[in-house]
């Protein structure tokens, strides 16, 4: 079975909109770019190569699908993200342009039949409507949250105040030489819980 993999630039406050500045109109947009290091280049890189494919909402699938394929050379995250599968899940995407691009409608069982499919592990970026979905679903396999130093006052967050509980139990937990954290989650299965 393949594994799905969510990955997510996170505040402490829990806010995960506008890391890179422009995709919202955040007022404090772009607040992972201090932060940048050679160390957590590789961790992401690193991450990139070792998946067969990636899921991705439609707000996220539409900001890639509007960069990506114009980054053609000396970018090492182009060529995977150019190359591989894209499953972007949509009630609204009637067409996917972008090169080996997919759309899934269901999130509870289009998405169960992907991990059931023939591949690799499966990268979630970004993506926040579809991430809360596939906690809700239990769809996810692990966790991966790069924790800033700093609160932003509010925005988007992963995790809403809708009262449903779920647990995790740490895999890897590690700071980068600028107090950003990594942590890695595995979700605990329902059967666990009691």
């Amino acid at each position: 079975m393949r594994k799905i993999i969510v990955s997510e630039f996170i505040t402490l406050d829990g806010v995960i909109e506008a890391p890179g500045g422009n995709e919202t109109p955040h007022p404090h947009g772009g607040w992972q770019f201090n932060y940048r290091s050679p160390e957590g280049g590789k961790y992401k890189l690193d991450e990139l190569m070792s998946v067969d494919a990636f899921l991705l909402g439609r707000t996220t699938y539409d900001a890639f699908a509007a960069y990506w394929p114009g980054e053609t050379t000396g970018n090492a995250f182009a060529e995977p993200l150019n190359r591989l599968p894209k499953y972007v899940v949509s009630t609204k995407l009637q067409t996917a342009q972008w090169n080996n691009s997919h759309i899934l409608r269901d999130v509870a069982k289009d998405v169960a039949a992907l991990k059931q499919s023939e591949g690799g592990d499966i990268l979630v970026y970004g993506s926040a409507t579809l991430v809360k979905a596939l906690l809700h679903h239990d769809l996810i396999d692990e966790l991966r949250l790069m924790v800033f130093p700093l609160s932003v006052g509010g925005g988007l967050r992963l995790f809403d105040d809708n009262l449903e509980l779920k647990k995790f139990s740490i895999k890897q937990a590690r700071t980068l030489d600028n107090s950003v954290l990594i942590l890695e989650y595995q979700p605990i299965s329902a059967s666990e819980k009691s």
